[in-house]
């Protein structure tokens, strides 16, 4: 009898959200997953699953069992992972999402150095915009830019997020350079997704509600907006740190900016354990970025 094999069964299904679903991961048929459910049931006693045409629901002794189980399976890869890392090779896929700008500048550069490192790995990776379901969409490790307080996830902080109000020379001369916080409302305001900023200055907290004729949901095109004198955006350092530099963007109102909690993370599911890919992947970007990101490098930031 298969225990262990039936609680793995048990837990890909959970995660799955369906027997089919969890059968197509596992390479195994739908009925064969039904029958190992079911032999699982039948021996503890109790029904784990309530199931319709469409969905699984889990019942009480279901959830309960589904915790005791990803914690037992997360023991037995701890163990297995333990003694793989007597070999200094890593193997398999690492699933990875991170955000479209900052995962296509900043981390899609620096693969080929990290597979260089790591021959036996794989990466799969996703850029979106999206907050993906980690756990659901069967991501390892996902890079966020957020306030990730209140996360029911792991979170590794491996770098700042400075956002500044900016614009290009040519709006500025044009429109005049905004001297205090309660100007911004009389210029042209730039952002996608979004109809306000809240932001943090000396004085505290400010909601400025923006009323654009540009309306978009991609951030690229805010940056080239901004960039080409359209009007005042407000842009993380990651994004704009060349800009600033060279002088084609300012920095306006430089006291005023987004919540300093926001910051660039890396999330992943396990709560104890550490799959090693995931472990030398985090650390290769904590290691790239850190508390003083090189993007950050000659800029006045207060």
């Amino acid at each position: 009898m298969d225990r262990m094999g039936d609680l793995d069964t048990f837990a890909q299904v959970v995660a799955a959200g369906s027997m089919s679903a969890a059968g197509r991961d596992m390479g195994l048929s739908t009925a064969v997953i039904s029958k190992r459910i079911r032999r699982l049931e039948e021996r503890l006693g109790v029904r784990l699953l309530q199931r319709t045409t469409r969905q699984i629901t889990l019942t009480e002794a279901g959830h309960g069992l589904y915790e005791r189980a990803v914690a037992i399976l997360a023991s037995v890869e701890e163990a297995e992972a333990w003694v793989a890392r007597g070999s200094a090779e890593v193997r398999g896929v690492l699933k990875v999402s991170a955000p479209t700008s900052f995962g296509r500048m900043h981390v899609a550069p620096r693969l080929l150095t990290f597979l260089q490192r790591h021959p036996g790995l794989t990466v799969d990776f996703n850029l979106t915009d999206e907050f993906v379901d980690v756990v659901g969409q069967g991501f390892d490790v996902a890079v966020r830019i957020a306030d990730l307080a209140d996360s029911s996830l792991v979170a590794r902080r491996l770098a700042p997020n400075h956002r500044l109000l900016v614009a290009a020379p040519a709006y500025l001369e044009r429109a005049g350079t905004p001297a205090h916080i309660d100007d911004l409302p009389h210029h042209t305001l730039l952002a996608h997704n979004t109809d306000h900023w809240r932001l943090e200055g000396p004085d505290g907290q400010h909601v400025v509600r923006i009323n654009a004729p540009l309306r978009t949901n991609s951030s690229e095109v805010v940056r080239e907006a901004v960039i080409a004198g359209m009007g005042v955006a407000l842009r993380s350092t990651w994004d704009i740190g060349p800009e600033l530099r060279d002088g084609s963007l300012r920095a306006v109102l430089p006291g005023y900016g987004a919540s300093r909690r926001v910051a660039v993370y890396a999330v992943y599911p396990s709560r104890r354990h550490l799959e090693q890919k995931v472990r030398v992947f985090v650390d290769y970007l904590a290691e790239i970025f850190g508390p003083t990101p090189y993007w950050d490098e000659g800029l006045a930031l207060s």
